[in-house]
């Protein structure tokens, strides 16, 4: 069966609901959890950012973006400790989350990835797009959705 399992969130609280299914479901089967997050890219400041001092600097970003990471990638850190799972996690920096998700997988070896859906449909759908529907469209590597 599956043995090593990449969990993807975003820190939301459906993303929760499928990190305790997914360590649940990792615990039962003796498989090892990477948690994974992906935080939105560094966006160089405009002119006018840079005159008003709004902009934040490429260090102070990556710091924070660490700091989010961590603090977003803790609860699966926590329900894995508690539940026996062998666990370690990555993130990264990416505006397209779902190729981010499909290469942390592919790089940590994965056999599967277990992620929500958010069930967005319709207009919402097509404005927001769907990162669960990126990876199950592009991806080689099972992935289990969790709704």
């Amino acid at each position: 069966m599956y043995k090593h399992i990449l969990i993807p969130t975003d820190g939301s609280q459906l993303s929760e609901k499928a990190v305790a299914a997914g360590i649940e479901f990792a615990r039962f089967i003796h498989a090892r959890v990477t948690g994974f997050t992906a935080i939105p890219e560094y966006r160089v400041p405009s002119e006018a950012e840079l005159m008003s001092k709004h902009a934040i600097s490429l260090i102070d970003y990556e710091r924070d973006a660490k700091r989010q990471a961590e603090i977003t990638l803790q609860p699966i850190a926590d329900r894995a400790r508690a539940a026996g799972v062998e666990y370690d996690a990555e993130f990264t920096q990416s505006d397209r989350p779902h190729e981010a998700i499909i290469r942390a997988a592919q790089n940590r070896g994965c056999d599967l990835i277990f992620m929500a859906s958010h069930g967005r449909r319709g207009l919402s759908a097509l404005v927001h797009g769907s990162e669960t529907q990126g990876v199950l469209t592009h991806s080689t590597i099972p992935t289990l959705v969790y709704r």
